[in-house]
């Protein structure tokens, strides 16, 4: 199946695009299943919206100490309250919402050690300069973590290219991308030691509307990849959400 515009007329107007991109980690899942080796499981992780919500859970009890007093067999003393000082810094910031789209390997013999990870852009991790720094960032603290990262996007309403970004948040360039840049493509990269180097090594795949998408490679270990097939994937969300 080609690559569909999903953003634009008039795909746009009869399905949604996160409707897509939330079915698609699911069926890159369902297709890892069937490739990944015993020891290695895929999870799907979908995130949209403004913020992320922690719960805490307050417990009550009626022998609380709580900082500042020391308890007897009385109850609770009270003592000096400690005061921090002034802030030298109180300011009101902006922390950028980022879309989650993602694919996320693991490897159970390695306590479920992270291994590997598909990002799938959105709009909204184009959209801004510091969404951009974001996703930028938390693609290469993955691969300083030895996480391998696949990059996918399939945005047309926003030219910018991440892969590009990633790449200058590390000092790098890609020779491929230097004339021409992108705005459809997916890259695959991996950080890896060479003798007492390490060694950042990059797959680029330009993409293309009409077009199919092609395979890209999945590094689980230094030694071990495995193909993935986001074509196949791509179709099977796009047929269960009735795109043709």
């Amino acid at each position: 199946m080609p690559l569909r515009d999903h953003f634009r007329a008039p795909l746009d107007e009869r399905r949604h695009w996160e409707g897509f991109h939330a079915t698609w980690p699911v069926m890159i899942v369902g297709l890892l299943h069937a490739k990944l080796p015993p020891r290695y499981f895929a999870e799907p992780r979908v995130h949209s919206g403004a913020s992320a919500e922690i719960d805490v859970t307050t417990y009550e009890s009626d022998d609380v100490v709580t900082p500042g007093t020391r308890g007897n067999g009385n109850g609770a003393v009270a003592t000096a309250v400690w005061a921090p000082p002034r802030p030298t810094l109180a300011a009101v910031t902006d922390l950028p919402a980022q879309d989650l789209y993602e694919v996320l390997v693991y490897d159970e013999k390695r306590h479920c050690r992270l291994v590997a990870a598909v990002e799938i852009v959105s709009p909204a991790n184009k959209d801004r300069p510091e969404h951009r720094r974001a996703f930028a960032s938390k693609c290469v603290g993955l691969l300083r973590e030895r996480v391998s990262v696949v990059i996918v996007d399939i945005v047309t309403t926003r030219n910018q290219n991440l892969y590009v970004d990633v790449l200058e948040l590390m000092g790098k360039s890609d020779t491929s991308t230097r004339t021409d840049s992108p705005s459809l493509y997916h890259a695959a990269c991996r950080l890896t030691r060479q003798g007492d180097e390490w060694l950042l090594q990059a797959w680029a795949q330009k993409l293309a509307l009409g077009e199919s998408i092609a395979t890209a490679p999945l590094w689980l270990a230094d030694d071990l990849a495995i193909p993935l097939e986001l074509e196949a994937s791509y179709e099977q969300s796009c047929r269960l959400l009735g795109i043709d």
